[in-house]
């Protein structure tokens, strides 16, 4: 079970982890500085490739004093080729290893279509389109449950499932634990207002990825999709109360109660995050925000469309 209370608490709103075309120094350094500011929720998985460098940041500021291991909240992600049962515990272990921790405080499945186990994470045919596994994910989550059993974990949820993939795990045979959380992209042009209302009818905690947008890269986004933080209301409601369009952005989701990741290498910037606690929206600005909902998913993920389990086919 995750703590009571704490997705309230300032630090664990997450400093997400995600590593795209940053050196490793870089990752070690953001870290570190996102633990001295104050995050204690730290996002991170084995798909973003740079495990190791967080595992040594989260090593150094406990050895220097400034947090025990259980003050850190930290998340890992089970990726898409280790979706059978039997690779679920060694996906995990292995993640352990490159953090340097004895358990994680929250696993999670990072994706419901399941790639063919292979060395790299993303196993291509000869017509370089992914090849996909047959998995039935009720038994992944099993397997997940049995590391949660095992002590290796503390809680285990999901990331990027539908409703309906949600009810197929809570309709379970013999379910043993249920998805703590469901960790979805969800920003002002998509509030996921419906999967939001579904989650927490089932006590589920929706967790925000890409809160600010998302970083612009090729092939995984397309790079003429309009900027959130160049939002014309995001930065009137921020000039007013004198806040930045990433924190009106970041506040949103916290008083809609939602934890939202936010990940920066600058230290300007994560300080700035952090700072989203500092003020309040009236309910006429999360009125106004909540209007701006176009459903626009950056992250289309169109590489996985034609393979079993792709999520983004139902309306939420």
């Amino acid at each position: 079970m995750l703590e009571d209370g704490w997705m309230d608490s300032p630090a664990f709103q997450g400093m997400r982890r995600r590593q795209i075309q940053v050196p490793k120094n870089e990752t070690v350094i953001a870290t570190k500085v996102a633990i001295q500011v104050g995050f204690r929720h730290i996002d991170g998985a084995f798909l973003y490739e740079n495990e190791k460098e967080v595992g040594q940041a989260i090593q150094v500021k406990i050895a220097d004093g400034t947090v025990t291991r259980k003050d850190i909240f930290c998340t890992g992600k089970l990726w898409s080729t280790c979706h059978r049962p039997e690779l679920v515990r060694p996906a995990l272990e292995e993640t352990l290893k490159n953090l340097q921790l004895d358990y994680l405080d929250l696993y999670i499945i990072h994706f419901p279509v399941s790639l063919t186990p292979f060395k790299e994470n993303f196993p291509l045919d000869e017509n370089q389109k992914l090849i996909g596994d047959s998995v039935d994910l009720r038994d992944t989550w099993e397997a997940m449950e049995k590391c949660k059993d095992a002590g290796l974990v503390k809680s285990i949820g999901v990331s990027n499932f539908n409703r309906r993939q949600l009810e197929m795990i809570l309709n379970k045979t013999g379910l043993k634990y249920k998805p703590v959380c469901n960790q979805v992209e969800c920003h002002p042009y998509l509030n996921q207002s419906k999967l939001l209302e579904f989650c927490k009818s089932k006590d589920i905690i929706l967790i925000a990825h890409s809160a600010l947008g998302t970083q612009r890269e090729a092939p995984w986004v397309d790079e003429t999709s309009p900027v959130l933080l160049k939002e014309p209301v995001l930065g009137a409601i921020a000039k007013k109360h004198n806040r930045s369009p990433a924190q009106v952005a970041l506040r949103y989701q916290i008083q809609r109660g939602v934890v939202v990741l936010a990940g920066s290498c600058s230290e300007k910037e994560i300080k700035e995050n952090f700072q989203v606690f500092e003020f309040q929206l009236t309910p006429e600005d999360i009125k106004v925000i909540d209007g701006l909902n176009r459903n626009l998913r950056y992250l289309i993920l169109d590489q996985f469309q034609e393979l079993p389990n792709y999520p983004y086919n139902d309306e939420y």
